[in-house]
């Protein structure tokens, strides 16, 4: 399935928390904290601002980090997606 997303909107593929900490320490399913990295599958037109577009700052393909309660949650074609606003993207990892 296809989606794109409207306005200043992002779709974001969520990526896998870490699994095994940088001491070594390999953690259970449950103590693995929610992911707050992404990988941008899609991104809207921009926000609209006195009549005119404000184009996105991020492009597909871009990780990028967000927000811990950001965004509504998606699966689609048994992938994990975020749908959320381009203001709660916190930063591009370079």
């Amino acid at each position: 399935m296809k989606i794109q997303p409207l306005g200043d909107r992002v779709i974001l593929e969520v990526l896998e928390a870490e699994e095994v900490t940088k001491g070594g320490i390999v953690l259970p399913e449950t103590a693995k904290e929610k992911p707050q990295q992404g990988k941008v599958i899609a991104v809207g037109k921009g926000k609209v601002s006195d009549g005119k577009t404000i184009a996105p700052e991020v492009k597909s393909g871009d990780v990028v980090l967000y927000g811990k309660y950001s965004g509504s949650e998606l699966k689609i074609d048994e992938r994990d997606l975020l749908v959320i606003k381009e203001e709660d993207i916190l930063g591009i990892v370079a």
